[in-house]
Formats: structure tokens, sequence, C-alpha cells
């Protein structure tokens, strides 16, 4: 009689589950991810049948329903599409996976090839040369309310005082242009050799120390539509097309991107000098930030940023800005002739 009442119970509360439990619109996930969703939650039946406390409860951010501790196999089922409807919905799905497996392989070959390049020797009073080719692009209203878009040529020398202690010299369409230094010693936005080369050299540190620069930017109420994760990838790909870096750092920019969601391969890219190559980069708000390196020496070539979708800055897959280093080094003036090249 009791065998029965307890089948007639389990019956009851099997049914009750199906009523109440919401179904699951989501696709179907991949095996790999279903199968790890799996592994939770058995590892969660596990458990002690105790209701956990409102602070651990709160930190997982799902209550476990307490039909979930009522019978065994048919527990794990329900518990099962339980899960699978949290996990599965719009705000974790949409959220970025890690690094891809290729994406880590290039940037390791980037930081080990940069690791090895010789230390440029640097003394106070020199200047880091830069040279770049490239466009951007601009949007401006023109007299009926509409958007114009105009691309312009980015090409220029630049020579920035080692330490940032004197103004930097930019030449720019034959014109030479004196711009102001930046803060003391240079920053994150505006660096200069002594700023790179007294960043952390360990990756962990080094994301840190940007994503924290990232997240007051771009993050929660700073109205910047970018994001820390894009803001964080897109200020390393501006630092090593705008600064001569030493090695140890470049390969820590390189390792410390691989710690970045959202990173991927694009396995064919061209730089704005015609350099073929391969790419690591990130999808954000209709746009592929991309950094390209040389096939054959993972070497750091330059940035590109290509539309996703269609917006106002043009066609689906418009190269909006495309920006390439073709010559750095080390000078003794500003002006002058680098007497020691990085490239």
């Amino acid at each position: 009689m009791n065998r029965e009442r307890d089948e007639e119970r389990e019956r009851y509360e099997r049914a009750e589950a199906l009523r109440v439990l919401p179904s699951t619109p989501d696709p179907e996930l991949p095996a790999g991810r279903l199968e790890a969703r799996r592994r939770h939650l058995l590892a969660e039946l596990e458990r002690e049948a105790e209701p956990a406390a409102v602070g651990e409860e709160s930190r997982r951010g799902w209550r476990r329903p307490r039909i979930a501790f009522a019978v065994g196999a048919t527990t794990a089922v329900l518990g099962l599409g339980l899960a699978l409807g949290l996990y599965g919905s719009p705000a974790l799905r949409d959220a970025p996976p890690p690094a891809s497996a290729g994406s880590v392989r290039l940037l390791e070959r980037a930081a080990l090839a940069a690791a090895a390049r010789p230390q440029v020797p640097v003394s106070a009073g020199q200047y880091a040369y830069m040279k770049v080719t490239g466009h951007t692009t601009v949007l401006s209203e023109n007299a009926s309310g509409g958007m114009d878009r105009m691309r312009e040529a980015e090409d220029m020398e630049q020579w920035t005082s080692v330490d940032g202690s004197r103004p930097t010299l930019q030449r720019k369409d034959g014109q030479d242009t004196m711009l102001p230094s930046g803060p003391d010693g240079g920053s994150l936005h505006s660096p200069t050799y002594a700023y790179a080369a007294g960043l952390p050299t360990d990756p962990g540190a080094l994301l840190k120390l940007i994503h924290e620069d990232a997240e007051e930017n771009h993050g929660a109420g700073s109205g910047s539509t970018t994001g820390p994760d894009q803001a964080a990838f897109i200020a390393i790909g501006d630092l090593l097309r705008s600064a001569v870096v030493p090695p140890g750092t470049t390969a820590a920019l390189y390792r410390a991107a691989t710690r970045i969601p959202g990173v991927v391969v694009v396995p064919d890219a061209v730089d704005a000098a015609g350099r073929r190559g391969t790419a690591v980069a990130r999808v954000h708000d209709g746009e592929r930030a991309e950094w390209i390196f040389d096939r054959a020496t993972a070497r750091f070539l330059g940035t590109r940023t290509v539309l996703t979708e269609d917006s106002a800055w043009g066609r689906r897959g418009t190269v909006v800005a495309s920006l390439a280093v073709t010559g750095s080094g080390i000078s003794d003036t500003a002006g002058g002739t680098p007497v020691v090249r990085d490239r």
C-alpha cells in the first residue's frame, strides 16, 4: 500500500513539474556545452538535499527547486530541463566564449617571436620612431541633415621622446607638426617607450591594469557602448601600433590578449600596406577589430576594423579603418633617421 502511494505521489510530482517548468525555446546546444552542463548538474545533484544558504543561492544566481531533490532519476531529468532553460537564457547565452584555441595559438606564437627579438638599446634624450600608412573613416552631417562618409589618409611618421619629456614631432603630408607631450612619462593612450617598458610583464597583472582603465572609461555608467573587453582589446592593438615596445612587454601584451573573451582568428587579412597575413579579432556592435600578423614570422603588421553588418559607416565587409606599421626604431633626434631599426 505504501509503495502504491509512493508511486502515485511520484507520478503527481512529475506531472506537476512538467506543468510549471517552462519549455526551452532555445536551439539545441552544441554537444560540448550540453555535456559540460550535464556534468555540472550531476555534481549539483550529488550534494546533500538541504536548501542552500541564501548567500550561496545569490552567488549562483538561481535557486534549486525543491522538486530537484524529490526522487532519483526523475529528479535528474527535471533538473536538467530547468538548468538548460536557465543557462540558456539570452543574457548567459550571449556572453562571449573564451578566446578560441586558434587565437591563443597564434598569439602565443607571436609572443615567442617577440621575446626572441633583441632588445633595442635606448638612452635618455632619444626618440621612438614609428612610420604608419593607412586610413580611417569620418562621419559628418551634411546640409540636408544626412550623414556623409569621408575617408581620411593616415600616412605619417612620428618621433616621440622616449620618456615623454619633449614634444612629439609628427610628419604628415610633407608637413611637420609639434605635438605637446602627454602625461609625465606617458600613459596607456599616449604611450612612450619608457611607459611601455614600465608595464608589468606578467600577463595577468598587465591585463588587470588595462582592464581597469577600460572599465573606468567603458564600463557600467560610462555611457560608452564599446564595453570593457572590446576596449581592452583595442587598447592593446593601439599600443602595439603606435609605440616602440620592448620585446618582453610585447610578448606579455599578446599573452594578456589570450585572456580576453571573444577573441577569434581571421585566417586571411590584408593590412593597409597590402601585406597578407592572419589576424586575431574581436567582434562587438557590428564591428570586427583585427590585429594582423605576418604568416611566416608572426610579426605584428597593423590593425584593421571591418563592418560585420550594415550601418551608417557603410555596408557589411567595409574596411572603415586600416593602419599598418611599416617602420620603427630609435632616433637620436626628432625628424632624424633611426640609428637603430626595430623593423
